[in-house]
Formats: structure tokens, sequence, C-alpha cells
């Protein structure tokens, strides 16, 4: 998901909690796809709901310093 998506969402009504929950499953699918490939087996870290939050906050954060 990326930043135009997250702020799509937000201005529709979704919580900031909803959208780091959003933005981690899919982020940890995205790891989980990576990592099934033989080489790639080490590679990627999944990220965890505060860090998940973190990215969202920043987001909307700048969003609201722009307009």
């Amino acid at each position: 998901m990326n930043e135009k998506e997250i702020i799509e969402r937000w201005t529709r009504g979704l919580s900031k909690y909803q959208l780091a929950k959003i933005y981690k499953r899919e982020y940890n699918m995205q790891i989980t796809i990576i990592r099934s490939e033989l080489r790639n087996r080490h590679s990627g870290r999944y990220i965890t709901n505060y860090e998940a939050l973190r990215k969202v906050e920043q987001v909307i954060y700048k969003y609201l310093k722009r307009k």
C-alpha cells in the first residue's frame, strides 16, 4: 500500500489503527512471498503493529502538513 492509498482510505473514514492493521497485513504478505523463494529465504523482516502505525502516522502527518 503506497502513501496515496493510505490518504484515500483515511479521508474516507478509516482510523489510523485500522489502516495500520491493513498496512501490516499487506506488507507481511509481500515479505512472505519474497521469502518463499529458496534464494531469499532469510531476506526481509516482518513488521509489528507499532511499526505499521508509525508508518501510517508519518504519511498522515506529512499530508496534513502539506495541506
